[in-house]
């Protein structure tokens, strides 16, 4: 069975969007696969940044503009995300409140430094 191309986009365009009655989506670092959860592997920088995307087209949504952390806490090596319905964090475990909506691999892993900016300019969720 296979997903119509027409509910592919629907359902990234969803995701992309506040159609989850949250006020966005915003990306979390992590130093290995975050896992279904999102929770595995966070990063040391917790933060969650605002994003958007374009509207789904063939599948597939690109992110609008660029994402980035300025002055990161911590020295460490990042190789995933996750996209999530909010930005809030428990205090506790520095997890984000809200859902997962999707968890992914950079192209390639990149080190940063404490004080350094971490930027991502290109991703592109795929439903195919």
């Amino acid at each position: 069975m296979s997903i119509s191309n027409y509910a592919e986009e629907k359902l990234l365009d969803a995701i992309g969007g506040t159609s989850f009655g949250t006020s966005g989506t915003y990306l979390k670092l992590h130093t290995g696969a975050a896992g279904e959860d999102g929770t595995a592997n966070a990063a040391g920088e917790y933060s969650l940044q605002s994003c958007s995307f374009g509207s789904a087209s063939s599948g597939s949504m690109a992110l609008s503009g660029t994402v980035s952390w300025t002055n990161v806490s911590t020295n460490e090596t990042l190789s995933h995300w996750s996209l999530w319905d909010a930005n809030t964090l428990d205090g506790v475990t520095n997890q984000p409140t809200g859902n997962c909506l999707w968890t992914g691999a950079f192209n390639s892993s990149s080190t940063v430094a404490t004080g350094d900016t971490f930027t991502i300019t290109s991703l592109t969720l795929t439903l195919d």
